[in-house]
């Protein structure tokens, strides 16, 4: 059983000599510890896609036609590049988030809190990247990279002021997390969240484009510090 910390709870002795190999095996089982790198920059995704409501039901999601409610995305939500009111909450089978038409899937596994960070997030796609926005308020016109990575925290109730690149260093736990895992330096932050970066970087993204977007994960994240939430 995985303790608050994410550790493996203490084990008594086996009953049984026998049961010893069955409980040394599955002490050393790993965790379930989302990735944070990717050899290819695909995020080609074809499979279900459902969507949780305002009363929170779960149903298929429908993606809405080309051209309905201002232009929507025939892929759903709103289109890259601009901003909607409220983006939907989506949601597909495993333990992966899913790129679908620019927002992010939540995976149904995970915990509540990782799928209301990708929720967040998913409200600011589109946005512009604005220097310093996101940190006199969690409300703001646009996003920096610490600023995005705030808010995605806020969302899942992680973080309650928003916090620079250089704060993030120091911030939560040590190390990869099981579901999100931060990577920061006094000059950038982003976030992995369910094998899906967070970040207004375009590095290793083909899309080349800024601010606010979920992109693939990189090759390597070498340079920055590695912390993680708390349990998660």
């Amino acid at each position: 059983m995985a303790s608050g910390t994410g550790g493996v709870a203490a084990v008594t002795s086996p009953a049984h000599p026998h049961s010893t190999h069955r409980v040394a095996t599955a002490l050393a089982a790993p965790l379930h510890a989302a990735p944070i790198t990717a050899r290819s920059s695909s995020l080609a995704y074809a499979g279900p896609v459902y969507q949780r409501t305002a009363t929170g039901e779960v149903i298929p999601y429908q993606a809405t036609a080309p051209g309905a409610q201002g232009g929507a995305s025939p892929t759903g939500g709103s289109p890259v590049g601009t901003a909607a009111a409220i983006k939907p909450e989506l949601l597909v089978p495993g333990s992966r988030a899913r790129y679908v038409g620019g927002l992010a899937a939540a995976p149904m596994s995970a915990p509540a809190a990782v799928q209301q960070m990708i929720w967040a997030g998913d409200q600011i796609i589109g946005l512009p990247y604005i220097f310093g926005g996101g940190h006199a308020s969690f409300v703001s016109a646009g996003y920096d990279c610490s600023g995005t990575v705030s808010f995605a925290l806020h969302g899942g109730n992680l973080l309650t002021v928003p916090a620079d690149s250089s704060e993030f260093m120091s911030w939560g736990s040590h190390g990869i997390g099981r579901w999100v895992t931060i990577f920061s330096n006094p000059g950038h932050a982003y976030m992995a969240v369910a094998g899906l970066r967070l970040d207004t970087s375009a590095a290793d993204d083909p899309s080349n484009q800024q601010g606010p977007r979920w992109r693939p994960l990189r090759q390597a994240n070498e340079g920055f510090t590695v912390r993680h939430p708390l349990g998660l």
